[in-house]
């Protein structure tokens, strides 16, 4: 099994590799990783601080892990935070954080790099966040020693790691030192695994929701100019072409009566034109506006990055994107401001999603029929609405906590 895994990791550099010059994203995985290793030894190498390693897959585990980090970096002043990421995603956003004093792509999981990488980095601590399991990495940093953990981590019985056959996955499981769940589901999953080192702790997204909701608000005057008039504003975070058909009945509807704030999830002139083209006239984009053209639009649509977990704070609903393709995007960051939230019907590998929608405090809608239905409720009785944005606050700030337990679990680097 071994032997395909490094068969199956081989052809997927390749493949990479044959579509960079077709594919932005493969074209930046790869040049990212040209002279990876020699430049990780000639930086962090030189530097004789205890380091610990933090991997976060893509920017939604680092935007998870964020806490965790900045906790452990607090806590141990002395210590050098190495941060990776596997997708461009995360790295190309990220790649200047303040919080991490290195951070680089991951190498491709083989046995030779996890070897250069860790005797570079040689750190003291591990931590994998949510997802990816790289088996070299992880038998490497057992082999010197080096405790692993992962955080935030969540399992389903459908997992390869809980097949008959899915043996060598539940090996690499056992690389780690421990692993902190989300939920007792998924510690009791591991446990019949024969996985004993495992400890439920919760989600640290939890605790960077509730942070950045806590924080000053982020000054954004064109935001402010547009919701001046006081009427309902609806944040579509994350849209995807495919959500377009359920909102666009709703939005022409509530036109003149609701504004609209709207975060594609990949800002493409593609994207962007398929927004302006089923509105016209209604659209102003973000880069182009002034006070004047926003207080005359009904729809602010953001063609820039970064912004989204601060507009959450201008809504009385939020509509979710994704959910109507491979799953369903961060309703946290909605629902640590309170907000009802909207979006389609792939949700139900997303726990928090779950349980709000128990709660009745989300609605996952088929079709635009649906969702008239559900906004309309909300539209037309204020206080039901906020009732439950007092249910929704409840829920995230009782959900909070991740960071200080497994922070209280971690060891402490030595220092030299």
């Amino acid at each position: 099994m071994l032997f395909l895994y490094d068969i199956a990791l081989g052809l997927y550099g390749l493949l990479l590799r044959l579509a960079a010059p077709f594919v932005p994203k493969a074209a930046a995985w790869v040049a990212g990783r040209r002279g990876l290793l020699h430049h990780i030894a000639s930086t962090v190498g030189a530097d004789p601080a205890p380091r610990v390693w933090f991997h976060c897959a893509s920017l939604g585990e680092f935007e998870q892990g964020r806490p965790l980090l900045e906790a452990y970096r607090q806590a141990h002043p002395g210590t050098k935070l190495v941060l990776t990421f596997f997708s461009p995603s995360g790295y190309e956003i990220r790649q200047n954080w303040p919080g991490a004093d290195y951070i680089f792509y991951l190498p491709l999981d083989t046995r030779r790099n996890a070897r250069a990488f860790l005797e570079a980095v040689q750190p003291q601590l591990v931590v994998f966040v949510k997802y990816e399991f790289w088996y070299h990495f992880l038998t490497e940093a057992r082999r010197r020693g080096i405790p692993a953990v992962v955080v935030s981590a969540i399992f389903r019985p459908d997992q390869v790691f809980f097949k008959p056959w899915g043996g060598f996955f539940r090996q690499i499981l056992s690389r780690f030192s421990h692993i902190f769940t989300q939920n007792e589901s998924s510690a009791a999953l591991l446990r019949s695994a024969g996985l004993t080192k495992v400890s439920v702790a919760g989600d640290t997204r939890f605790d960077t929701v509730v942070a950045t909701a806590a924080a000053p608000p982020r000054n954004l005057p064109l935001v402010d100019a547009f919701v001046a008039d006081g009427a309902p504003v609806l944040v579509v975070g994350s849209s995807w072409p495919e959500d377009l058909p359920v909102l666009l009945p709703l939005l022409k509807r509530y036109h003149g009566k609701l504004r609209v704030l709207v975060a594609p999830h990949e800002v493409t002139e593609t994207n962007l034109r398929l927004v302006e083209t089923a509105l016209p006239g209604q659209v102003q984009r973000y880069s182009a506006a002034d006070a004047a053209s926003v207080a005359q639009a009904r729809v602010l649509l953001f063609d820039n990055v970064g912004l989204l977990s601060q507009l959450y704070r201008f809504g009385h609903y939020a509509y979710i994107g994704g959910a109507f393709g491979k799953g369903l995007h961060n309703t946290l960051e909605a629902a640590a401001f309170g907000l009802p939230l909207f979006f389609g019907p792939t949700y139900t590998k997303f726990q928090e999603a779950v349980e709000l929608v128990a709660l009745k405090c989300a609605f996952p809608v088929h079709n635009a029929a649906e969702m008239d239905r559900a906004f309309s409720y909300l539209w037309h009785d204020d206080a039901a609405r906020l009732r439950l944005q007092d249910t929704v606050l409840d829920y995230v700030h009782g959900q909070a906590g991740a960071t200080r337990t497994i922070m209280a679990a971690l060891p402490a680097p030595t220092l030299a």
